[in-house]
């Protein structure tokens, strides 16, 4: 199978799973009100779900270098299946939870994806496929919420009775989110056989005989853990997979206060309703989609990756910031569409730097770690923000600028760190004198 093949058919897997993610997690506060859960509650739903990728993201990431991607890909997407009609059938908040429990758990999918595109992708091609990920989720979180609003509305109970099947339509009305959940289940289940039929292996049969002391199995909490991964010798490593990890966690943790701040701050300041801030966020989704599906690959062609990633970083940082300075819509647009242009050239970059900094045989730990990594961000950004917000109108936006401008000097480091290894290669070797 060729290449470019391969490189859709992974873009095809995430984007058909991540539509399935879209569609639940809007949904997720409204369910659980269901059950007369407190805002408290349905932060923790969120939060669940994020705490189990940090934990267990890692060790499938792992588990994909020893045994192969498609394993792994496979157990994940089929996973989520079960996650999903978990979720449909949910007559509790204890089996709610449970749903994002096991959904979080078995959330390996995204970071094996990366480390599939690592194995089949050159250095200089890296951020162009890894672009195609970002490009999936900004899809993905676009059509996802737009089918979630589709498969609730009462004009589709309308239609199921109109065609012949009454008790059908009274029961989707009945289980107002059933289908929803059912409806993830089977994207999650085309996700499935994508893999199963469409994707080859990657990694080497000879892989799985290597010894289990090479792997990055060590609990994120653990000291052992970090040590392992500092440890990394990657062909083009420069010594900064550690820092790597702390930016995309400051860059994941920044976009993801958004989730909570903007929408307050937009129906606070600029009276905007639901629907004008939900095609913000449709707004930021078709820059992501653009910009990593497309100008990407134009972009690393002439630019190195760390020019990129470090430009990003202070457009994100300076969009950010300027939000609160907003007086209508249009200037919202302006300040949200900085931002969004930053974030979506930081994400495939840092992703491919990362992959860079890992030894061969274990990029899958630490693709694995780097996601469990940015699922600890969007598990911290909301409350943050939300926090913060009621603290001050613009106090999220100014603060969170400022710790982007973190992942900024970690950008200035990288190209300090890129100059001496390029002195170093282009040093001549010491001429030794031979005695006659």
């Amino acid at each position: 199978m060729k290449k470019r093949t391969q490189l859709a058919t992974v873009f095809f897997v995430v984007l058909i799973d991540l539509m399935g993610f879209g569609i639940v997690l809007p949904l997720l506060p409204f369910y659980a009100k269901n059950f007369h859960a407190s805002a408290i509650v349905v932060g923790l739903l969120y939060s669940v779900y994020s705490f189990a990728q940090l934990i267990f993201s890692p060790i499938w990431g792992s588990y994909s270098d020893r045994i192969g991607r498609r394993p792994i890909m496979l157990l994940s997407t089929f996973g989520a299946v079960i996650a999903y009609i978990m979720f449909g059938l949910a007559g509790s908040l204890f089996v709610l939870f449970a749903s994002r429990v096991v959904a979080g758990v078995m959330g390996g999918n995204i970071s094996t994806a990366q480390a599939y595109i690592s194995d089949i992708t050159s250095t200089e091609e890296r951020a162009k496929g890894m672009g195609l990920i970002g490009a999936a989720f900004g899809i993905g979180f676009m059509v996802g919420p737009a089918l979630a609003t589709a498969l609730i509305h009462d004009s589709l109970h309308g239609f199921i009775a109109g065609i012949g099947l009454p008790n059908v339509a009274s029961w989707m009305a009945a289980n107002k989110y059933a289908l929803p959940g059912f409806f993830a289940a089977f994207m999650s289940f085309c996700s499935f056989s994508l893999v199963l039929f469409k994707l080859p292996e990657t990694v080497d049969k000879k892989a799985k005989k290597r010894s289990s002391d090479r792997d990055v199995r060590h609990s994120v909490f653990s000291r052992s853990f970090w040590r392992k991964l500092q440890a990394q010798t990657g062909a083009d490593a420069k010594g900064m997979l550690i820092p790597l990890l702390i930016a995309y966690f400051i860059l994941t943790f920044g976009q993801s206060s958004l989730y909570s701040a903007f929408p307050l701050f937009s129906k606070a300041k600029l009276g905007m309703s639901a629907e004008q801030v939900g095609m913000q966020f449709f707004y930021i989704g078709l820059i992501a989609v653009f910009i990593q599906g497309y100008l990407i690959r134009k972009l690393t062609k002439v630019f190195k990756e760390e020019h990129i990633f470090t430009v990003g970083n202070v457009l994100m940082g300076i969009g950010l910031g300027l939000i609160p300075f907003a007086y209508d819509t249009l200037t919202l647009s302006i300040y949200l569409g900085i931002m969004a242009v930053g974030f979506s050239l930081n994400t495939p970059t840092i992703m491919s730097l990362i992959s860079k900094e890992a030894e061969e045989e274990n990029i899958g730990a630490v693709m694995g770690t780097s996601q469990g990594i940015s699922g600890l961000g969007r598990m911290l950004g909301p409350t943050w923000g939300g926090f913060l917000f009621g603290l001050s109108i613009g106090l999220p936006f100014y603060l969170t600028a400022l710790i982007i401008f973190g992942a900024v000097y970690i950008g200035i480091k990288l190209h300090q760190a890129l100059g001496l290894k390029e002195t170093k290669e282009k040093e001549p070797e010491p001429v030794t004198e031979s005695s006659s």
